[in-house]
């Protein structure tokens, strides 16, 4: 039944249902864009209430747009939007929280567009995505309070698998649930799900040997709230043997490699 048809009453009458309204208002953040003919852009949002939708923000590439500049990745913006057939169509901009820090130099920026990426496959559209908007919202207040863009990324990255339901298993082996203790052996195995102990073989072609001091940065990770984890002192090697079972744990999570981290990687290099 179409949403407006009418409905028909108990005394055998109709009665009209009560139409949706025409255009809504929300907070919302800029996942990704493309641009539309010559001068229109499609713009995939998250937003709190209802999660993420594509919207056409019409001739915002023309000079003389009046929605300009608003439009625009790493903002938190509140938008109005008129319902469309295929796409919501962009009606009014403002610009709540810009966070321009962020954009001052290529690695924080490179790392919002990761995390954005990662918001984006993780959701459905037009499924309620609070937790999710909150959580990059706080991503990105990190990234511009100056927060080491790793850290951020690692911190979202955990929380972001508790919000799927898939956190990894750091405490306990994954394989015969005996409490992971320092003087094991430890593997790395994202397809079951976290760390293996050294008395179970598990798959060979997906474990990754472990240290201690990484799995207690995990754990950290895990444990920690973000002011805690920015005055963590951790050698490098730690830090990339963490990024590494990080990333291969959210690949597996979410059935694929992220697009945007041959870019962050060659920033980080600095190309």
């Amino acid at each position: 039944m179409d949403g407006d048809a009418p409905v028909r009453s108990g005394h055998g009458c109709y009665r009209d249902r009560v139409p949706r309204p025409r255009t809504f208002t929300t907070d919302a953040i800029v996942l990704s864009r493309f641009d539309l003919g010559e001068a229109d852009r499609v713009l995939t949002l998250i937003t709190p209430h209802d999660g993420k939708l594509k919207a056409i923000a019409k001739g915002v590439r023309r000079p003389t747009s009046r929605l300009g500049g608003s439009v625009e990745p790493f903002a938190e913006l509140r938008v109005q939007l008129a319902h469309g057939r295929t796409f919501d169509v962009v009606t009014q901009v403002s610009v709540g929280h810009a966070w321009l820090r962020m954009r001052d130099s290529l690695e924080p920026a490179a790392t919002a567009w990761y995390l954005a990426e990662l918001a984006d496959r993780s959701l459905e559209e037009r499924h309620p995505a609070e937790p999710l908007y909150l959580l990059l919202r706080r991503a990105y207040e990190l990234l511009d309070a100056g927060m080491a863009p790793g850290r951020v990324a690692r911190w979202y990255e955990m929380r972001l698998t508790d919000e799927l339901g898939v956190r990894p298993e750091v405490d306990r082996c994954v394989e015969c649930d005996r409490m992971l203790e320092s003087t094991d052996t430890f593997r790395w195995v994202p397809p079951l799900g976290g760390v293996l102990c050294q008395r179970e073989a598990g798959p060979p072609s997906d474990r990754t040997g472990l240290s201690l001091d990484a799995l207690k940065l995990l754990k950290a990770y895990q444990r920690m709230d973000a002011e805690g984890l920015a005055l963590l002192r951790v050698p490098p090697a730690v830090e990339r043997e963490v990024e590494s079972a990080m990333r291969d744990f959210v690949r597996i999570a979410l059935e694929r490699d992220a697009r945007s981290l041959p870019f962050l990687d060659e920033v980080r290099a600095g190309h």
